[in-house]
């Protein structure tokens, strides 16, 4: 007699998983939307000319104001943002010329750092409610088993067991995914405030020279 070979999908796995499945498949969803909507911004605001603090420099240099700020609103990026306000209030002193560069940096780096809580929130909340969905399946394996008298059988267990396990890797896959995506997006975040702190320095030495 042919010992018959049981095959699971992953569909199958995620319905034994029960109810806590529903709800780490839309943190997951979450998750995704989170970090695609970050990445396109963060994509956005990174794109600039190599050159363009040396273009910035030479219209200064030449006097052609007007054409520096063209070159600034050419880009949607924080770092011509930061420019754009430091020549449109180059005439204040240098100290308070700078501070305007920095709040104007904190505002544009707040806007992507928007929304990473919940990604943060997706990578430590998912294997806790995974650990739920164990506990949860475990009492209902328990349950099964005292209900059933005498007669334990393994087939009353099988189902709180499934659930137990099944939760319990869920909750640790969404909760890892977050949290690389979180941390992939902070680095992508850091990496940017070092070239916006950068053109701070490059933008007070543009106007001291420009002044002599």
């Amino acid at each position: 007699m042919e010992q018959e070979v049981m095959s699971l999908s992953l569909l199958d796995l995620a319905v034994k998983g029960g109810w806590i499945m529903i709800v780490l498949l839309l943190l997951s969803v979450l998750a995704i939307y989170i970090f695609g909507k970050k990445i396109w911004l963060i994509t956005k605001a990174s794109k600039i000319d190599r050159y363009f603090m040396n273009d910035i420099m030479d219209q200064m240099h030449e006097g052609k104001i007007e054409g520096a700020l063209a070159l600034c609103k050419k880009y949607d990026s924080p770092i011509a943002r930061m420019v754009e306000k430091a020549i449109t209030h180059r005439s204040k002193t240098p100290a308070e010329v700078q501070q305007i560069m920095e709040n104007m940096g904190n505002v544009e780096v707040q806007r992507l750092e928007k929304g990473l809580s919940g990604l943060a929130s997706i990578a430590g909340g998912a294997p806790m409610i995974g650990f739920l969905g164990t506990v949860t399946g475990m009492v209902k394996a328990f349950f099964n088993m005292a209900n059933s008298g005498n007669n334990v059988d393994i087939t009353l267990l099988s189902g709180g067991i499934y659930e137990a396990m099944i939760t319990t890797v869920g909750g640790l896959i969404v909760g890892i995914i977050a949290y690389f995506a979180y941390n992939f997006l902070v680095g992508r975040i850091s990496a940017l405030t070092a070239k916006m702190d950068n053109a701070v320095i490059d933008m007070m030495d543009i106007l001291e020279d420009s002044e002599k």
